[in-house]
């Protein structure tokens, strides 16, 4: 298989910088919808990257939780890699890929640790089988087996039979957006890439060459 033989043209939308919300949030929301509506798989996984204190990116795909004016939010362990890199360099790239509508968000923004009742009140939505598994995770630390981590959520899930309080570990950050892009795929590689850059609390929007 040659992997430059692989290509496929873009060509079902357009976007313009008239058709554009004058809010990044309003285009998010409006995409994001668009997105649920067309039955994209997993519409609301995002690829965020980090950096930890090696000056090494890293990324991973995670579930957004939550979009408003306040920031973008996810659920993660604190000590997993991720939690580890933002603990030394509290700044984040978030990217939506949407192959079903040709597009494509990318947000950055510094990323700030949800207070404990909020952490509470999603933790406690999830299913038990979830809660438990954030005890018995120690996520991205090497592990012996999976024997050792089903032993792990087998004692966790006899320790907290029903009640299941939220591990200290564990939590929400928000992602508070200085940056937008939104990607719409066009014919000839020729994309339209409308940017928006926060600049004295204004959005400025403007144009970017594909």
């Amino acid at each position: 298989m040659d992997l430059r033989d692989i290509r496929q043209d873009y060509c079902s939308q357009k976007l313009n910088e008239q058709d554009c919300c004058i809010q990044p949030l309003e285009q998010f929301q409006q995409w994001m919808s668009d997105a649920i509506h067309a039955k994209v798989n997993e519409p609301t996984a995002m690829n965020i990257a980090t950096v930890g204190e090696n000056g090494r990116p890293s990324s991973r795909i995670v579930l957004l939780k939550e979009a408003s004016l306040e920031g973008f939010v996810f659920f993660t362990n604190y000590q997993s890699r991720k939690g580890r890199a933002l603990a030394q360099n509290p700044f984040a790239a978030l990217t939506f890929f949407w192959p079903e509508l040709e597009r494509q968000i990318r947000i950055e923004g510094v990323v700030r640790q949800l207070n404990a009742l909020d952490s509470d009140e999603y933790f406690h939505s999830r299913p038990y089988n979830s809660r438990i598994g954030a005890w018995a995770s120690p996520q991205s630390e090497v592990i012996s087996s999976k024997v050792e981590l089903m032993t792990r959520a087998s004692k966790f899930a006899a320790k907290y039979l029903l009640a299941v309080p939220r591990p200290q570990h564990w939590g929400g950050y928000r992602l508070i957006p200085d940056q937008f892009e939104f990607w719409q795929g066009r014919p000839s590689r020729l994309h339209d890439r409308i940017q928006y850059i926060r600049q004295n609390k204004q959005w400025i929007r403007q144009r970017l060459a594909p």
